[in-house]
C-alpha cells in the first residue's frame, strides 16, 4: 500500500502483512534484505567496523561493489527510498519534473501543505483563509501530484517533518526532502537529508542521487535527562560547540547509554535542529523508544522487522568517528540560544544577566511553542503541565503565547486530552497545524517594525527578521518548557529552576519540573482525513498553469555554456558578513511567489549587506552610477547583456534548502558566486542551476575584490575535477590582479554546467 499509516487507521482499507511501503517497493523485508546485502558487500571491501550512518548510506549505494568510498572526498551515487516536498519548494520541484517530460515518479513521493498558512487569528480561521488565498497553488500541487503519482497532504494536515515521522520514516530508510529540516526523521533511525528541488527531481526521475561521502561526527551521550532539561538542550549545547558550520560535510551520529533516556520524538527534535550546524543529517540508533513509537503510530509490523534486523540499525562495536563529542546528560542544564543566530548558547540561569549586559530587552513579548522541531505530543504535554500549575495558582501568561500543533493527529489528540483547553485558559492561542511564525508566516501586530523587543520560541532558527520581518526583534531559541515558563513570567530574568512566581493572592510559588506522557495512553486521535492518494494511472489528467498567473510560471530552459571563459563579469554585490538563504531569497510574504520564478526574483539578495555602504538592497549600478535595489540592478544588467558575479563571505547560503536562492541569480543573469566558503545544500543548488560556486584559494583574496571590479573567470575550457580556476580582477583604475579559485565539481556536475543546468543535462540523456 502507498497509504500513510494514519490514513490507513482512518479508512476501511485492510492492513497488508509484511508492510508494503509503497507501490514501488515490494515490502520492507526486501528493503532490509537489500540493505543488509549492500552493507555486507561494503564491509568486506573496507574491512573495518561501520558507523550506523555508514551502514545506511552505503547500504543505499547504486553500485556497492565498485563505488569508491572515502569519507569527505568521493561522491557517492545513491538510491534513496522516498522523496518528500513541502508546498513552498514543491511548486518549483514539480515544475522542474514537468519540464523533464517523464510520465510518473519512480520512487514514492509526497507533497505536504504546511508553509503557506499565515498565523493571524487562530487555527481554523487562518487555515480557511489560506485555502482561499492559495487555492491556485493548492490546485496545482494536488493536480500535478495526481498526474505524476505523488501523494498530496492537504493544507491543515500538519508540518511535513511531523507527518513523515508519523507515517513514512522508519529505521534504516534513506529519504530526501526539499526542506532543510528533513533530518527530523533521524529520530526514527533513518538517514533523512534536506536537498533542493532539483535533487528531488533526480530521485523522482529514477536517476542515482549524488552526495559527497559524509564524514561522521559522533556524539556520545551518557547519564540521563531529568527535571527541566529536555532533548532540545542537547542540540542547543551541540550547536554552541560546533557553531553554524561545524557540522558541514558530516553526519552527526548520536550514541551511548544516554540515548535510552530520550523519547523518539525527542531524538527527532535533536536531529531536526542539526540543520543549524550545517550537518548533512543526524541520526540515532534503533532502540525500544523507536519500537514503541512505531507501534503507537500503527506500524507494529515495521517495528517487528526492525527487531529482526537490529544489528543492521546500530553502529558496529569499534567503529571510528572523525570527531567525537561527549555530553553527560546528568550535568546538562537548560539552554537558550540567541539572539540572531542559533549557535549563541547560554544556560537559562544566566540569560537574564547576559541580556542586561548586552542591552537586550528583558521583557518577553511573545512565547511561541511548536514548529517542526518541537510539536510532538510529549512537547505539548510538558508545556501544558506548566501552564496547569500557573492556572491552579490563578496566573495567566504575562506574554502573548502561541501554540502550533505538529500535525492534525497531534491537534486532535491534545484537544481530546485537554491540553488545548489548558493552553487557551492560560491565555494561549492554538494556531493552525503548519509552520507559521517559525518561517515568517506571522501577521504580527503587537509591535511596530523597528521596535526593539524580545520573543522566545521552541523553533530552530532565529536569524534577523526571520520570524516577524522585524530586524529589531531579538529571537531566542529554547525548549517548549522554557518558552512556557518565560511566557508565564514575562521576563528573561526568570530562572524556573530557582525563581519564584507570585500568585494573585500574594503567595510565592515555584514551578515544579515539567512532566508529560511520551505518547498518548489512549492512542492517537487521527482527526480529519487530509490525505489524497494519487490514482494508479494519471496519464489522462491535466495540469493547467494560467499564463497570466502571478503565482505559477512554467519554466524555460537556461542557456547552455558557450564554450568560452567568462569575460568581464560585473560584480553585482560584494556581500559583507552572514548571508543565509533568508538574505538571498527572503521567505515570509515572498512564499506566495515560490512557483513563479520571475516574480520571486524581485527578492534577490534584498537582505544582504553591501560592503560598499553597509546598506541592504542598495547597490551601485555600474552602468549609470546610481544606486538601486539588487534585483533592479541585476535586471538592468541582464537587459544590457551584462553577466555578473556575487562575492560573499563565510558559510554563504546557510539555512534553508530553498533552491530559489540559486534559481534567482541564474534567472537574472548571474554566472558565478565567489565566496570564502559555502553551506552544503546551497553549493549543490547553485551547481544544479548551471552557476559556478567558487571559493577563494586564499580567503584573504576576498579583500582584493572591489565593488566596481570586472572579473574574468578562466580555465573553463579545461574544467576538470580538482583543478582550480583563475579569476582576473580588472579594477577601475586600470590595474589587474589574478587570484586562484577552488571548486568541488565532479565530472557529472561539470556536465551540468556545460549543459546549462542539471535539468538540461537530464533531457540530453533522454534523447
Amino acid at each position: 500500500t502507498n497509504e500513510p499509516s494514519s490514513t490507513l487507521r482512518r479508512s476501511s482499507l485492510p492492513r497488508i502483512a509484511k508492510v508494503s511501503m509503497s507501490h514501488f517497493e515490494p515490502s520492507s523485508y526486501i528493503a532490509y534484505e537489500k540493505l543488509q546485502s549492500n552493507v555486507n558487500t561494503v564491509r568486506k571491501r573496507l574491512n573495518r567496523p561501520l558507523t550506523l550512518s555508514e551502514k545506511i548510506v552505503y547500504g543505499h549505494l547504486d553500485s556497492p561493489a565498485d563505488q569508491e568510498i572515502v569519507r569527505g572526498r568521493t561522491y557517492l551515487r545513491l538510491r534513496p527510498d522516498r522523496v518528500a516536498m513541502q508546498d513552498a519548494t514543491a511548486q518549483m520541484a514539480m515544475l522542474q519534473f514537468i519540464s523533464s517530460g517523464l510520465p510518473k515518479v519512480a520512487v514514492p513521493s509526497t507533497i505536504h501543505c504546511d508553509h503557506l498558512i499565515e498565523a493571524q487569528v487562530g487555527g481554523a480561521q487562518d487555515l480557511q483563509k489560506a485555502k482561499e488565498v492559495n487555492q491556485e497553488v493548492y490546485n496545482f500541487l494536488a493536480s500535478s501530484g495526481a498526474k505524476y503519482g505523488v501523494g498530496f497532504w492537504k493544507p491543515g494536515s500538519g508540518i511535513i517533518h511531523q507527518i513523515i515521522l508519523e507515517n513514512y520514516a522508519y529505521p534504516g530508510v534513506m529519504l530526501i526532502g526539499t526542506d532543510s529540516h528533513t533530518p527530523n526523521g533521524g529520530g526514527l533511525g533513518g538517514i533523512c537529508i534536506g536537498v533542493g528541488g532539483a535533487d528531488a527531481v533526480d530521485v523522482m526521475a529514477g536517476i542515482p542521487w549524488e552526495l559527497k561521502c559524509p564524514k561522521v561526527i559522533g556524539v556520545k551521550l551518557t547519564g540521563t535527562l531529568s527535571g527541566w532539561t529536555s532533548p532540545k538542550d542537547i542540540i542547543l549545547k551541540v550547536a554552541g560547540i560546533l557553531t553554524v558550520k561545524g557540522g558541514t560535510g558530516a553526519i552527526v551520529e548520536y550514541h551511548g547509554p544516554g540515548v535510552d533516556s530520550i523519547s523518539c520524538t525527542g531524538m527527532a527534535t535533536i536531529c531536526n535542529m542539526g540543520a543549524e550546524i550545517g550537518a548533512t543529517t543526524s541520526v540515532f540508533p534503533y532502540n525500544h523508544r523507536m519500537r514503541t513509537y512505531l507501534e503507537k503510530t500503527g506500524r507494529a509490523d515495521i517495528a517487528a522487522l526492525a527487531e529482526e534486523y537490529k544489528e543492521l540499525l546500530v553502529p558496529d562495536t569499534g567503529c571510528e568517528y572523525d570527531q567525537l563529542i561527549e555530553i553527560n546528560l546528568n550535568e546538562l542544564k537548560p539552554h537558550i540560544n540567541g539572539p540572531f543566530t542559533p549557535d549563541l548558547a547560554h544556560p537559562v540561569s544566566s540569560i537574564g544577566s547576559v541580556a542586561e549586559k548586552n542591552g537586550w530587552p528583558l521583557d518577553v513579548k511573545v512565547g511561541l511553542i511548536g514548529s517542526c522541531t518541537n510539536s510532538s505530543y510529549e512537547d505539548m504535554g510538558r508545556a501544558a503541565s506548566l501552564a496547569k500549575q500557573a492556572l491552579d495558582k490563578g496566573l495567566k501568561c504575562k506574554a502573548k503565547f502561541t501554540i502550533t500543533p505538529g500535525s492534525e493527529q497531534i491537534r486532535a489528540t491534545i484537544e481530546r486530552d485537554g491540553y488545548s483547553k489548558i493552553f487557551n485558559d492560560v491565555g494561549g492561542v492554538v494556531l493552525a497545524n503548519a509552520c507559521g511564525p517559525c518561517i515568517g508566516q506571522w501577521d504580527r501586530r503587537d509591535v511596530k517594525k523597528g521596535e526593539k523587543n524580545t520573543i522566545v520560541t521552541s523553533f530552530n532558527r532565529n536569524f534577523t527578521a526571520r520570524n516577524d520581518a522585524n530586524p529589531a526583534t531579538h529571537a531566542f531559541v529554547t525548549s517548549p518548557e522554557i518558552v512556557t515558563a518565560l511566557a508565564i513570567a514575562g521576563t528573561l530574568k526568570f530562572n524556573p529552576e530557582t525563581d519564584y512566581l507570585t500568585a494573585p493572592n500574594g503567595e510565592k510559588f515555584k514551578l515544579q519540573p515539567p512532566t508529560g506522557d511520551e505518547l498518548p495512553a489512549r492512542g492517537f486521535d487521527p482527526g480529519q482525513d487530509t490525505y489524497q492518494h494519487p490514482p494508479s494511472d494519471g496519464t489522462g489528467l491535466r495540469v493547467d498553469v494560467n499564463p497570466q498567473s502571478n503565482r505559477l510560471q512554467l519554466l524555460e530552459p537556461f542557456d547552455k555554456w558557450n564554450g568560452r571563459d567568462l569575460e568581464d563579469l560585473q560584480v553585482l554585490i560584494k556581500v559583507k558578513g552572514k548571508c543565509t538563504t533568508d538574505h538571498i531569497s527572503a521567505a515570509g510574504p515572498w512564499l506566495k511567489f515560490r512557483g513563479h520564478l520571475d516574480n520571486i526574483s524581485n527578492n534577490l539578495l534584498i537582505g544582504a549587506v553591501n560592503v560598499e555602504n553597509d546598506a541592504v538592497n542598495k547597490i551601485r549600478n555600474q552602468l549609470t552610477g546610481e544606486f538601486g535595489g539588487v534585483p533592479d540592478v541585476a535586471r538592468e544588467y541582464k537587459r544590457n547583456g551584462v553577466s555578473w558575479v556575487v562575492v560573499g563571505d563565510e558559510n554563504y547560503g546557510e539555512g534553508s534548502s530553498r533552491e530559489h536562492a540559486a534559481l534567482e541569480p541564474r534567472h537574472l543573469g548571474g554566472r558565478a558566486i565567489i565566496v570564502k566558503s559555502f553551506a552544503r545544500i546551497h553549493e549543490t543548488n547553485l551547481k544544479k542551476q548551471g552557476l559556478l560556486p567558487l571559493t577563494f584559494a586564499d580567503p584573504a583574496d576576498y579583500e582584493k575584490i572591489r565593488p566596481d571590479d570586472k572579473i574574468s573567470i578562466t580555465g573553463l575550457k579545461t574544467f576538470v575535477p580538482g583543478k582550480p580556476l583563475q579569476a582576473i580582477l580588472k579594477h577601475s583604475d586600470g590595474s589587474k590582479e589574478t587570484i586562484e579559485l577552488n571548486h568541488t565539481f565532479n565530472e557529472t556536475q561539470i556536465e551540468w554546467f556545460q549543459a546549462g543546468s542539471a535539468l538540461n543535462r537530464m533531457k540530453e540523456l533522454q534523447k
